[in-house]
């Protein structure tokens, strides 16, 4: 479990950003963007396949995984959006293809249409993207955090161990949940967890979702067709409202279609990476299994 390293650091305006760079550095660049309350983590896999072909970036965001947590912190979709706009200048990443889950995928879309990040291409997993968002567990804990963040430390990693393990539709691997929860663990991930929660707000993605129809690059919109936290009908809505975009249903995933069927996805990311488009239309996905939900993908580890 740890082989997965983010070893570089960039200091945002948000705290501080770890993060790393895979594959040839002459490689067409992609991004990868993770989601709430996850990390870069759940791309392990999907970047070890795409860095045979490209130059690969993933990065936890303030507040989450290895990257910076604090007391104040502002972690909310309108800083992210902000901070990954910055690290595309960083990393000198003037139009690189981009690839966003859930809460990332609002910051992807964010960065762009407010910001002025460029991209070659965006392909969205399962996003946030659309009103109305927010579970009644969310509101929950948004509306009273500070009574959350009291909670004895073995009660809140029960209800962090439940909660991520509503992402997944087949279930979760022990050792790759252990993993997910272990950043929201003591003095600091407690309180960051409920943080992160409480600053979230529809009125981020309420602020973009009219110019979707503006948006001219190629976009892909994958989605787990068991999402238990984001309803599939949502996929049809976004697919609709972006022009041109393509949607690829992918049967037996829930919310982590990373987990649940790694080799589905990373099979039509690296199709419409490298082609423009994700390479199958919607219903060969239902016909036939690219590949085994549990062979995962060459060279990847759980």
């Amino acid at each position: 479990m740890s082989d997965w390293e983010l070893s570089r650091t960039y200091g945002s305006r948000a705290g501080e950003v770890r993060w790393e760079r895979l594959g040839d550095p002459a490689a067409p660049p992609v991004v990868l963007c993770h989601g709430t309350p996850f990390s870069s983590y759940v791309w392990r896999r999907i970047a070890r396949e795409l860095a045979r072909d490209h130059q690969v970036y993933v990065w936890d965001m303030p507040g989450y995984g290895v990257s910076a947590q604090f007391e104040g912190q502002d972690v909310s979709l309108g800083a992210q959006g902000r901070v990954f706009a910055e690290l595309l200048a960083h990393w000198g990443l003037a139009a690189p293809a981009v690839v966003a889950h859930d809460f990332g995928g609002a910051v992807a879309l964010r960065a762009h249409l407010l910001h002025g990040a460029v991209y070659r291409r965006l392909a969205l997993v399962d996003p946030v993207a659309l009103a109305p968002w927010g579970s009644a567990f969310f509101r929950l804990v948004g509306e009273h955090h500070g009574v959350f963040e009291q909670l004895p430390p073995h009660l809140h990693r029960a209800l962090v161990r439940e909660y991520i393990s509503s992402a997944s539709s087949p279930g979760l691997d022990p050792a790759v949940l252990d993993r997910l929860v272990q950043p929201w663990q003591g003095a600091e991930g407690q309180p960051a967890f409920y943080r992160q929660i409480a600053q979230a707000g529809q009125r981020y993605t309420d602020e973009i979702q009219g110019r979707y129809g503006s948006i001219e690059l190629p976009v892909a919109v994958f989605w787990g067709e068991d999402d238990a936290w984001i309803p599939v009908a949502k996929a049809h809505e976004l697919a609709a409202a972006v022009p041109g975009a393509e949607l690829v249903l992918i049967p037996g995933a829930g919310h982590l279609v990373q987990e649940d069927a790694p080799g589905r996805l990373g099979t039509g990311l690296a199709r419409f990476l490298r082609r423009g488009g994700a390479g199958l239309p919607l219903t060969a996905y239902r016909r036939r299994d690219l590949v085994g939900r549990g062979a995962g993908l060459p060279g990847s580890a759980a």
